[in-house]
């Protein structure tokens, strides 16, 4: 697999699609990182690890809908493996004038872009959430 996080993001939307309460994807410490972000910010009800039917560490995510609807209406991956975007803290772009999320991999860990901000760092912009 070349894009994991890329995987991970495509599993939710496809579970999402389909209506499903939870969704399990392969364990990663970024996809970890990542999934604490959306929580933070009330994307998704949470996720807990898990071992996969295969014997290998998995997580298992609970989507959140509200009246039926997801609450996560787009998801895109901005930096791929094929060209990484790195954006300074004042390039950082806000999704929808600032009623999404964009997630960034700073030196201090990955945070929203709000966060970013407020610490003054850049980073890559992995991906955008509304």
């Amino acid at each position: 697999m070349n894009d994991p996080l890329g995987d991970m993001l495509t599993r939710i939307r496809n579970a999402q699609m389909r209506g499903k309460s939870t969704v399990v994807t392969p364990a990663s410490k970024l996809r970890a990182w990542v999934l604490d972000v959306l929580a933070d910010e009330g994307y998704i009800r949470g996720y807990e690890k898990t071992t996969g039917q295969d014997g290998h560490p998995a997580i298992e995510i609970s989507l959140k809908y509200y009246d039926g609807t997801p609450v996560i209406r787009e998801l895109k991956r901005v930096s791929k493996p094929g060209r990484r975007v790195y954006m300074g803290v004042k390039e950082i772009p806000q999704v929808r004038q600032g009623l999404g999320v964009s997630i960034v991999s700073t030196p201090k860990g990955v945070m929203s872009d709000a966060a970013a901000r407020s610490n003054n760092v850049g980073g890559e912009v992995l991906c955008t959430v509304f």
